[in-house]
């Protein structure tokens, strides 16, 4: 199958321009300025890109696609991702993971729903572990389960400063980032170790700790929701100028941008008018994540649940609200974590890079057409390929 996409303004997401893109097997085949159809030509689907933006598919490096939460006993426990809850909102590639409940949601359910949304039309890939230590792994190892599952990238999400954490010591800590750096030294992947940060006082201080201690880079650690306060939001700051990946949770409520929650959109301005260079920030959504409320003691009070969809909207309102410019605001989204995550095919708009694409209304930056691997998934902003139940 061939689809052509002619006249489509391109963001690589560095600008490119008027561009006609070739697609062929999965993958982007040629960009050129002009590709004609010659006479008796094979079958080819043409797409119009005209008056739209033509830009990479996203990617959410964080997401409980096998649903999250239960912090308010079972009836709590969120739902699975659907199918076109991501490609509806322009992913085409995501990161499951396992949260506060290690124990009845299994690894091995997760890498179950990892395949099954492959098998649908989308790229998916997961860590290993969830909030508490020991470290749950399929196969015994976070080593092995990043050296012989080709779907294991790194661990994650570990917590830290977080009263739902297992206040995992220094040491613990040490053993299990070594883990995820050699097996993603033995296998070319990140081996990156996703740490969930919460609202306790010691914020970003376990990881400090390691960077001065031990001699792990400081780009196997991906700290998120950064911007839940502000003081981690500041300490997130220091953490990006000494050359650390930082990512902000798109998913929120007016609750929590009323008790001082930063809105990812005004983070990202705030951070790039802080100096950090752009290709130290990621976004990701923590979708179908429970977003809880606590009272001073700790307890349970509320939840809502993180949407995929908070990804690009919160792009969208850095660009249209914020002024940050459109190249530096795709990147959070698509090269920066295809970048951090070692994800080589994903990320641009690039010859022989995977067919994942969105196509964006100029005007509003609605989306518009979404292809994953080169099948069209969303056509004029209707779902056209849906998930096995949907």
């Amino acid at each position: 199958m061939l689809t052509l996409i002619k006249n489509g303004d391109v963001y690589s997401p560095n600008h490119l321009g008027q561009k006609d893109i070739l697609l062929a097997g999965g993958k982007i085949g040629y960009i050129r300025k002009q590709i004609g159809i010659p006479d008796s030509f094979v079958p080819i689907t043409v797409i119009d890109a005209t008056d739209k933006l033509v830009v990479p598919g996203f990617i959410d490096s964080h997401v409980h696609i096998t649903g999250g939460g239960g912090e308010g006993g079972f009836r709590t426990r969120t739902p699975e991702l659907m199918l076109t809850d991501a490609t509806t909102a322009g992913i085409t590639t995501m990161v499951g993971l396992l949260g506060t409940d290690g124990t009845t949601r299994k690894m091995e359910s997760l890498l179950a729903k990892a395949h099954a949304l492959d098998e649908e039309g989308i790229t998916t890939y997961i860590h290993s572990g969830s909030y508490q230590l020991p470290v749950r792994t399929i196969t015994g190892k976070v080593e092995e389960d990043i050296i012989f599952i080709e779907k294991v990238i790194g661990v994650g999400e570990i917590a830290i400063s977080d009263h739902r954490s297992s206040e995992p010591t220094f040491e613990e800590l040490t053993k299990i980032a070594a883990a995820a750096r050699n097996g993603g030294l033995l296998t070319g992947k990140a081996g990156i170790l996703e740490l969930h940060i919460g609202f306790g006082e010691s914020r970003l201080q376990p990881i400090e700790e390691l960077i001065e201690r031990t001699n792990i880079p400081i780009m196997h650690f991906h700290p998120t929701h950064i911007n839940r306060t502000e003081e981690l939001f500041h300490d997130g700051i220091r953490f990006a100028k000494r050359g650390g990946f930082v990512d902000l949770t798109t998913s929120t409520i007016p609750k929590f941008l009323e008790e001082g929650e930063v809105k990812c959109s005004k983070g990202l301005k705030m951070m790039l008018d802080q100096g950090i260079p752009i290709w130290n920030i990621t976004f990701s959504s923590d979708g179908q994540a429970s977003l809880p409320i606590f009272n001073e003691d700790g307890e349970f009070k509320g939840l809502q649940v993180g949407k995929v969809s908070s990804l690009f909207e919160e792009v969208r309102d850095a660009v249209l609200q914020e002024g940050v410019s459109l190249e530096d605001a795709l990147k959070v989204i698509t090269s920066n974590p295809a970048q951090v995550l070692k994800l080589k095919s994903k990320g641009f708009v690039h010859e022989k890079k995977d067919a994942d694409l969105v196509l964006l209304t100029k005007e509003t930056m609605a989306i518009d057409t979404v292809i994953a691997k080169g099948q069209v998934m969303v056509q004029d902003g209707i779902p056209v390929v849906k998930g096995t139940f949907e």
